[in-house]
């Protein structure tokens, strides 16, 4: 599968917003939107951004948060529109089961980026089998932990000390000590889209 491997603050510039796709280092001064934020605009007058414009921008937004390549990203709507219910929920749903979302979510890594990283390495088991695809949706009842052999790696010593400062959402249930999380029920897309303006995508692709 293609992926995205550019400079990531590339696509929070393109947006002129954080995604958080380095995790802390976002709150670097080093950040770009930090040093712009800093500096006073050069112009008061900006260019009005059309309909068509604004449906792309939420669209990138949450494509580059979720770290997906176009094709990838726009196979998750098509699954989601042949579901029953109300696509946009069904939308956020799936990309929110992502294996690599979940290890992110159970506060395993730093990033999305991170998370993929540590599934594909194969440190991930989900209900006591390997699994080294990012991309796996985990279903309701679901066991993550990591792998007995990894416990002895550094990424699995930072997760340990890192998942102590993590609020993990209510769908997520954690035992920190013994770094497992269980999927205690599917992930709602209603609530989690209360902050996206998934419309926005659903027109996108509507038209």
């Amino acid at each position: 599968m293609a992926r995205y491997t550019g400079p990531v603050c590339r696509k929070c510039r393109a947006l002129n917003e954080k995604l958080m796709l380095k995790g802390d280092k976002c709150f670097s001064p080093k950040c770009p939107l930090e040093r712009k934020a800093a500096q006073t605009s050069r112009s008061k007058f900006r260019r009005r951004i059309s309909d068509r414009g604004i449906q792309l921008q939420e669209k990138q937004k949450v494509r580059f948060s979720y770290g997906l390549m176009e094709k990838q990203f726009h196979g998750f709507f098509d699954r989601a529109r042949k579901l029953s219910g109300v696509t946009g929920d069904n939308f956020i749903t799936l990309l929110e089961r992502r294996l690599d979302n979940v290890v992110y979510r159970a506060g395993f890594a730093d990033s999305r980026s991170q998370a993929r990283q540590i599934v594909r390495h194969g440190h991930i088991v989900v209900n006591d089998h390997k699994v080294d695809i990012p991309s796996y949706l985990v279903r309701e009842g679901d066991v993550i932990r990591w792998r007995e052999v990894s416990a002895k790696t550094e990424c699995y010593k930072y997760a340990l000390e890192k998942v102590k400062k993590v609020e993990v959402p209510a769908w997520l249930s954690l035992d920190q000590e013994g770094m497992v999380a269980t999927v205690s029920a599917l992930p709602d897309g209603d609530i989690i889209a209360s902050n996206l303006n998934i419309q926005a995508i659903v027109e996108y692709y509507s038209r």
